[in-house]
């Protein structure tokens, strides 16, 4: 570790939290466990202490009974080791695009007193990188009252907005620990193999892409080996677009907002990645504000957003966050990208999704569950994919979108549909 700077324990450094504070939490693989779990330890000694945070990675567990009168978990996108506290006395949901996660930091509506981030070590220039994960950590550090570090050498120093001088950071922790990993790769199956043809089918040369979390935009990256020029501008990067960068598909050269360089705000995926974007001045991770701002998004030309969905209605709208009432994930930055590619010229939205959920219900439904939160408008939904192929609903009215859900619904639930199509637009007794 760099000698520049004084380290002390995590146990010490996280005595500056008292009672009532309100701590950010750095998120996604950068997520800083150690630094947490010190945090964590001091529950008999603290009451009232907010979390706030997106994403986290990691053994944690925030639903402890212990913690309760201890910590508030009041998440801005629920995460696995988040739902459980999430939906729980202990915890809640703050409803918000993630492009306007900054501002509720800058202006003082969620004012962060002390932030816990993960960082890599200083250069020789006093310089620490935020690495993987940028995002909304950016704007939280740069308005936090005070930072603690976990420095770890693990993490990779990555171009952008990330860079923070040691004069901005209060204490310092050195822990090396691997960074976590998820491989999409391993989880392909059948469905999304066919989920991302359909997808790839509708990317033209020359688009510029946003990708979701998971394993079709895995797939779909797989299916774009034979494009040309494709550029990348999107919330999140994974290991599926290095083969591509490699390959000279994806050249970054027909972006109208940052040519040449591949913009995310954060990365999640295998070791291979992060070792790939380190000091690697071709990858730019960058706020939230900015790569999810939609007049951003919509100068790229023919921006390609593909999204997912739980659960889609006859009528075209989309709840991407809930479960009914179970808070399963968010807003997210969904609608940011979809409104932006509607408003790109020769832009694409596209939510993309299985047919069917693990258990063979059907994801397209003649209504939402009851508590189920609309994410995406269906004044905003345009093109729909599934393993059964595309429809594109803009222009159409509910009739025609229902016809057009049920063709590409699961063939075991169409006739069901095509009953409460017909219930709800030629029997209604309203």
């Amino acid at each position: 570790m760099n000698s520049t700077v004084d380290y002390v324990s995590a146990r010490e450094a996280v005595q500056i939290v008292k009672s009532g504070n309100r701590v950010f939490l750095h998120g996604s693989a950068a997520t800083p466990v150690h630094l947490i779990e010190a945090l964590l330890n001091r529950h008999d000694e603290l009451q009232d202490v907010e979390l706030v945070s997106i994403t986290n990675l990691g053994a944690l567990d925030f639903n402890k009974p212990e913690y309760r009168k201890s910590f508030f978990f009041n998440s801005l996108f629920v995460s696995a080791n988040t739902r459980a506290v999430a939906n729980s006395e202990a915890g809640d949901y703050v409803p918000v695009f993630l492009s306007q996660i900054p501002q509720l930091f800058r202006r003082s509506i969620l004012p962060i007193d002390v932030a816990l981030i993960q960082v890599s070590p200083p250069d020789k220039h006093g310089f620490c990188s935020l690495g993987t994960s940028v995002d909304i950590a950016a704007s939280a550090a740069d308005t936090a009252k005070y930072i603690i570090a976990q420095v770890n050498s693990n993490m990779p120093r990555t171009g952008g907005d990330g860079f923070l001088h040691v004069s901005k950071i209060n204490a310092f922790v050195a822990h090396e620990a691997a960074l976590p990993e998820v491989d999409y790769a391993s989880s392909s199956t059948d469905v999304s193999a066919r989920i991302g043809y359909h997808v790839a089918s509708l990317i033209e040369d020359g688009a510029t892409l946003q990708m979701g979390i998971g394993t079709i935009p895995n797939e779909v990256l797989k299916n774009l080996e034979h494009h040309k020029d494709l550029g990348i501008h999107t919330e999140m990067f994974s290991d599926g677009i290095i083969p591509l960068l490699e390959k000279g598909v994806i050249t970054n050269e027909n972006k109208r907002i940052i040519p040449g360089a591949s913009v995310t705000s954060f990365l999640i995926g295998t070791r291979k990645l992060y070792d790939f974007v380190d000091n690697n001045p071709s990858i730019l991770v960058m706020d939230i504000a900015f790569v999810n701002d939609t007049s951003v998004i919509r100068r790229n030309p023919k921006a390609t957003a593909i999204n997912s969905a739980i659960e889609v209605d006859l009528t075209g709208q989309v709840c991407a966050d809930s479960i009914g009432t179970y808070q399963y994930s968010g807003i997210g930055g969904q609608m940011d990208f979809m409104r932006g590619a509607s408003l790109s010229e020769g832009g694409k939205p596209i939510i993309a999704m299985p047919s069917t959920t693990s258990k063979g219900i059907s994801r397209i439904v003649p209504f939402l569950k009851e508590g189920a939160g609309v994410v995406t408008t269906r004044g905003h939904i345009h093109w729909v994919v599934t393993e059964y192929g595309i429809v594109n609903l803009f222009g159409k009215n509910l009739k025609q979108r229902a016809k057009a859900l049920i063709s590409i619904a699961h063939p075991d639930h169409r006739e069901t549909l095509e009953k409460a199509m017909h219930k709800r637009f030629f029997n209604s007794n309203i």
